[in-house]
């Protein structure tokens, strides 16, 4: 069975929303409900990769791994490479977990891990069906354009494709085989990933396979306030 680290980037100058990744939510930070959900997927190793020291002695404070990666990276994918090099391990398998995903099922992260294995692909990602027309029209939903043999074809903003059909808001985790991680983080980036603002458009320009698995329902993230205070009012409830 080939060796799995999941790796949650997170940081303290979110755009949106500054300092969420300490926000508390029922009691504990955003990231360590993350760490708690990844864990509990039991697909592999966790570790926290922390742009900010502050963070990555909060992580240690709930006794997680951290490795503390500086700030001067582009993107997610750029601290999560950063944190693997760095944790002295060589994993087959690097998941990128985004640190917004309090109320993340952790059955999407190991079924994403499976495809990987199953497809052969170079990264696998996750997918669900779109359940309304405002969802299908949001900007800030990515859609999936996926083919009949579950390989991603175009990631968009758009509402997408055209035509009677099953459409799919993308869910960003990624898991990446080592090297193709490794060749992912040197490339430039390309010009539909700048016009689209979204990096795994750079692997589908360059050739490489992207994989995606199809699950229920995709999670609720955290970019705003109003996000905030959604998931605070849901996750309270449920603990």
């Amino acid at each position: 069975m080939s060796s799995v680290g999941i790796f949650i980037p997170v940081r303290l100058d979110s755009t949106r929303l500054p300092g969420k990744a300490k926000a508390n939510i029922a009691g504990k930070p955003m990231m360590i409900w993350v760490a708690e959900q990844a864990v509990a997927a039991n697909a592999g190793d966790v570790i926290l990769a922390c742009a900010d020291k502050e963070l990555a002695d909060l992580a240690h404070k709930y006794g997680y791994k951290a490795i503390y990666t500086g700030g001067n990276h582009f993107a997610g994918t750029d601290c999560v490479h950063a944190a693997y090099k760095a944790c002295g391990k060589l994993y087959d398998i690097v998941v990128n977990v985004q640190g917004d995903l309090p109320a993340l099922d952790p059955a999407i992260v190991a079924k994403i891990i499976h495809n990987l294995r199953e497809s052969g692909a170079d990264i696998a990602t996750a997918a669900a069906p779109i359940q309304s027309e405002s969802e299908r029209t949001n900007p800030n939903v990515v859609k999936a354009i996926i083919a009949f043999n579950g390989r991603a074809l175009y990631f968009t903003r758009t509402a997408s494709p055209h035509g009677t059909g099953d459409d799919f808001h993308h869910v960003g985790i990624y898991a990446f085989r080592a090297a193709a991680l490794d060749r992912f983080v040197k490339l430039p980036q390309t010009p539909l990933e700048k016009r689209e603002r979204l990096e795994q458009l750079r692997a589908l320009e360059n050739g490489m396979t992207i994989s995606v698995a199809q699950v229920d329902k995709a999670p609720h993230g955290v970019d705003t306030p109003e996000d905030l205070e959604f998931i605070r009012k849901k996750m309270e409830i449920s603990v």
